[in-house]
């Protein structure tokens, strides 16, 4: 943050906290002024009530000062009110100077009091205190040579200006060192909140990395469970699909068609767990890293693996899809197989737990600007507004505790972001959801 910025945000703070102060200060001058009432008697008495009547005009000029401290106005005059009301004190106390001893006075003493009320209760720049112990100053010295007496003694009044006037100066010194330190102050808090600011971008930042590790770790565990299952199933798997192709050709099987028709599903079970094996392997060995692996795929097939994987969770679930002719894409096959993964398993779960009638998933691919274009919708209950911009956020899930990290989006997005796109959700609450995103064409 530039210094003159930190200095507007500075002044902006700084004018909240003197109207705060000020209206404060205004009520405490007020009861001081009223009670001062107690000093008359004791002082004057043959003057308690003019000057109780002086006091009261006083503390109403004040209060008025007051509600309009209040207004929009007032908040942008707040240091000039404040100053007139801090005068208004003044310029009563000169009064009552005049009328009773002059320099004799003792109520001096309250100029003095405001003056030191003014530097260290009250927020004021060092000007505006330095402008008030000069008026108040010269309250002091006409009240005392309009009175009959003059400056007469001089010795008094020579002490009465010197306590009025080291009451200004140490008022301004306190003025400048408070303002040293409220800027301080504000500094400091302007420091811990960019400080807070950081840690939370590295926290954000941690809970990403966090989230890949958490998958390329349980992306690697799968991976090492599939190659054990490829090398353990397929052996059986092909003695089986051996021996049905024996089988289908023995007279007994084509002479009983339902036989036949028993060793055809058969085969055609045996030769989906070879699909389904292979294609976990896949997309277990995806590589990591920030940078995309670079080969061409054809994206349809991507698409097929992806629906096979999900096969089960999709049970019930009509999948239908428009592609081109050629979806010959250039990236990382087993990533972007796992982003349509998580797609279709999301879509399905929404939809199941819901309760939507005829559940349907539509995936349509359109080459534009010489990008694949994906867009998978299903006909289910929608993201609610408030959470169609949390999607795509790490940890964030609205399942139910243990039924899933609230990762799978945030990774997608990544995968997405390193071929160079975008992926993006659209929604209509209770009518559908949708997710796009693009791939860059095979050169």
């Amino acid at each position: 943050m530039t210094v003159n910025r930190l200095y507007a945000g500075y002044q902006a703070e700084l004018a909240d906290f003197r109207l705060a102060f000020s209206r404060g200060g205004a009520y405490t001058a007020i009861v001081l002024v009223l009670l001062g009432m107690g000093l008359d008697y004791g002082q004057y008495p043959e003057w308690q009530g003019p000057f109780a009547v002086a006091r009261i005009v006083v503390s109403m000029l004040i209060a008025g000062i007051v509600v309009v401290l209040y207004s929009q106005h007032g908040r942008r005059l707040a240091p000039w009110l404040t100053l007139s009301w801090l005068l208004l004190p003044q310029l009563m106390i000169a009064w009552m100077i005049w009328e009773t001893d002059g320099v004799a006075s003792p109520y001096y003493v309250g100029l003095n009091l405001a003056i030191f009320a003014s530097g260290i209760a009250l927020p004021f720049g060092l000007w505006q205190n330095v402008v008030f112990g000069g008026l108040s100053y010269l309250c002091y010295l006409v009240a005392c040579l309009l009175h009959p007496d003059g400056l007469h003694p001089v010795g008094t009044f020579l002490v009465n200006s010197l306590f009025v006037l080291f009451a200004g100066a140490a008022s301004a010194v306190y003025t400048y060192f408070n303002e040293k330190g409220r800027f301080q102050l504000f500094r400091l808090k302007e420091e811990l909140a960019n400080k807070n600011d950081e840690l939370a971008r590295i926290n954000e930042n941690l809970a990403q990395i966090k989230g890949q590790l958490l998958q390329q770790e349980k992306m690697a565990a799968v991976g090492t469970l599939a190659a054990g299952l490829l090398h353990e199933v397929n052996n059986p798997v092909n003695f089986c699909l051996m021996a049905i192709e024996i089988a289908l050709e023995e007279p007994q099987a084509k002479e009983s068609a339902s036989l036949q028709e028993c060793l055809i599903d058969a085969r055609q079970g045996m030769q989906r767990i070879q699909h389904i094996v292979s294609d976990l392997k896949i997309f277990a060995y995806r590589q990591p890293g920030a940078e995309v692996e670079g080969r061409p795929f054809l994206f349809e097939k991507a698409l097929d693996s992806a629906s096979r994987l999900t096969a089960h969770e999709l049970r019930g679930v009509r999948m239908t899809r428009e592609l081109p002719p050629d979806t010959l894409v250039f990236g990382d096959e087993a990533a972007i197989i796992g982003v349509l993964i998580n797609l279709f398993s999301n879509a399905a779960l929404a939809m199941r737990k819901a309760g939507t009638p005829a559940p349907a998933i539509h995936t349509t691919v359109v080459w534009k600007d010489g990008r694949l274009h994906v867009n998978v919708r299903d006909n289910g209950p929608g993201i609610p507004s408030e959470n169609l911009a949390r999607v795509f956020e790490p940890f964030f899930t609205t399942r139910e505790v243990g039924q899933g990290l609230g990762l799978g989006l945030s990774i997608s997005y990544a995968v997405i972001e390193r071929h160079g796109g975008v992926l993006f959700a659209e929604s209509e609450l209770g009518q559908w959801a949708a997710f796009s995103f693009d791939l860059p064409r095979a050169e």
